[in-house]
């Protein structure tokens, strides 16, 4: 149940899940709830009956008001809220956050962030609080990779998000896992990050002049010589790729930089293990923590009257 000290509620909202949390003025945790009711299931208007049955149940009081960010504030989501153009303060996202209208309570979404630079268009929506979390902890500056469905490699200069280039590695795999002509050579189980083919595949792709598109069938070609799908063929795909997203955003890093990887579990296992392959150094922060600190700022910088209340 939720204390009568909730400063205000704070959501995370996916393509596919959502995450609620009510904070008191300090930011911890009193309560939160987790659900499948990402933007897909939200929408069109479902967006305000999915928040306030989850506030329900943790007994929030009616007059608490809420910060979003993520899909929410898509096109086609609950409301839009337009993309900042880099270089964006990711202190001041507070600052183009939508009212939204016909609520019965005060809900802001938090923009996202694009690039507009020709040839090289890009957008964020939920990463960017992520990364605000990370500045109000004090990493300020440096190279960020958020590994997932859509990898981000995000350059901050104190507190503002300079560039950034996505990498559609996750969203790759589940393709050719299960929609391509490999299907059948991958077999059953996870991608072990452990495994030696894993660490393999990653050095190929960061050799001189690897190509992954000439790389790839190898793995079909692989089980058809031998007869049966490869233990580790699941592994190898995995490591062709995230090797090859990491031969290309090594160039944006500084010589004997530190990568911030933001991930967890065993996706941010297998880029950690990567990235170690490369030479690069990496430090990992938890991204659920770094969301809800950016939108706890955010909140306090909404609603400053409730902090000194």
């Amino acid at each position: 149940m939720a204390d009568r000290q909730a400063f205000a509620a704070a959501i995370d909202w996916g393509t596919t899940n959502m995450r609620l949390w009510l904070l008191d003025g300090e930011g911890a945790v009193l309560a939160e709830r987790s659900s499948g009711e990402g933007m897909r299931a939200s929408m069109p208007d479902r967006f305000e009956s999915v928040m306030e049955a989850h506030l329900a149940e943790l007994g929030a009081a009616s007059d608490l008001p809420v910060v979003v960010a993520g899909m929410a504030g898509a096109r086609g989501g609950w409301r839009e809220a337009a993309y900042l153009e880099t270089p964006a303060r990711l202190d001041a996202l507070h600052l183009n956050a939508v009212r939204a209208d016909g609520a019965a309570r005060d809900v802001r979404i938090l923009p996202g962030v694009c690039r507009r630079q020709r040839g090289r268009e890009d957008v964020m929506r939920g990463e960017e609080t992520q990364l605000a979390g990370a500045v109000a902890g004090g990493w300020r500056s440096g190279l960020f990779c958020l590994p997932g469905t859509h990898s981000k490699w995000a350059k901050l200069e104190e507190g503002r998000l300079e560039a950034f280039t996505t990498f559609m590695t996750g969203e790759l795999f589940a393709l050719l896992s299960q929609h391509s002509i490999l299907r059948d050579t991958l077999g059953e189980g996870e991608t072990d990050a452990a495994s030696p083919a894993f660490g393999d595949a990653v050095d190929e792709m960061l050799a001189e002049g690897a190509g992954l598109t000439g790389t790839l069938f190898s793995i079909r070609a692989a089980g058809l010589l031998a007869g049966e799908a490869a233990p580790d063929a699941k592994a190898r795909l995995s490591g062709l790729l995230i090797g090859a997203e990491i031969a290309a955003a090594r160039r944006m890093l500084d010589d004997q930089a530190t990568v911030t990887l933001i991930a967890g579990g065993a996706q941010g296992r297998a880029y950690e293990a990567a990235l170690a392959a490369a030479g690069i150094a990496s430090r990992t922060l938890d991204g659920q923590i770094l969301v809800r600190q950016g939108l706890f700022k955010a909140a306090t910088a909404l609603w400053p009257e409730r902090k000194a209340a």
